[in-house]
């Protein structure tokens, strides 16, 4: 099983491991570089305004702080361990179990809005790129979708695919074959928010039981959740889950 999982644009600082210089990526490893040299380019020719924008923060010194990251050389740490935010908290990756962890670390994909897909386990620097924000002219999530899409397909096979992703990451990578994605309703509306949280909660779920079909899956009881609907749609299947909570 694979699970599609979104980043956080808030993450740790620092970091243990070594830096990229001469890193391999499981995934188009040369195509990363390619947009790692693009967004340093961009950095030190873009205006503060547009820094401003790019980042998606106002304060100078944070702005110049991001300003003079050095992607290849800064120290890293695994990805699953530099994001953070509300999806994270809730998985709790710290506390769970070894074989949980490994789990976790080879097949949890994060689809990084700068490094694209990434196995949870593998070690990145810190940066700031606010979601859906360009490099001049140059669209990111446009150059993965059209040159890294065929890898993945290829790496995922005949794997379940679990996409817990927000909808935008679909502008990265869309399985080309059947997969499974989940939506959570309270009192008839779909939540937002809280689906960050649920989407953590789950991962944590899945990285206990390990399913490898989909009627594995479908036996899984989400605490607070219950399934109301399942809705096919192409390759997507949506399992539709109701929270039962307060």
């Amino acid at each position: 099983m694979k699970i599609l999982f979104a980043p956080s644009e808030t993450k740790k600082e620092g970091g243990h491991m070594p830096p990229l210089i001469g890193t391999v990526f499981t995934f188009s490893s040369d195509q990363k570089k390619y947009v790692i040299n693009i967004y340093q380019d961009y950095l030190h020719t873009a205006t503060f305004d547009a820094l401003q924008k790019l980042f998606g923060i106002k304060k100078s010194s944070d702005i110049y702080m991001y300003q003079n990251v050095d992607i290849y050389h800064d120290s890293t740490m695994p990805a699953i361990a530099r994001y953070t935010g509300v999806a994270y908290d809730y998985l709790d990756y710290p506390s769970l179990k070894v074989d949980e962890k490994n789990f976790i670390d080879n097949s949890l994909i994060i689809f990084s809005n700068l490094l694209g897909a990434l196995k949870a386990g593998e070690s990145i620097p810190n940066y700031k790129l606010k979601q859906g924000e360009k490099l001049g002219d140059f669209a990111i999530e446009k150059y993965y979708k059209k040159e890294s899409s065929s890898a993945l397909d290829d790496y995922f096979q005949d794997e379940l695919i679990i996409d817990l992703r927000a909808g935008f990451y679909d502008k990265f990578y869309l399985p080309n074959k059947p997969y499974i994605s989940m939506k959570f309703i309270k009192n008839g509306k779909v939540v937002s928010h809280w689906a960050k949280a649920y989407r953590g909660m789950v991962v944590r779920e899945l990285a206990k039981y390990q399913p490898k079909t989909e009627d594995e899956f479908s036996q899984i009881v989400f605490k607070n959740l219950r399934i109301k609907e399942i809705l096919t749609k192409g390759h997507k299947k949506e399992f539709i889950y109701e929270i039962t909570e307060g």
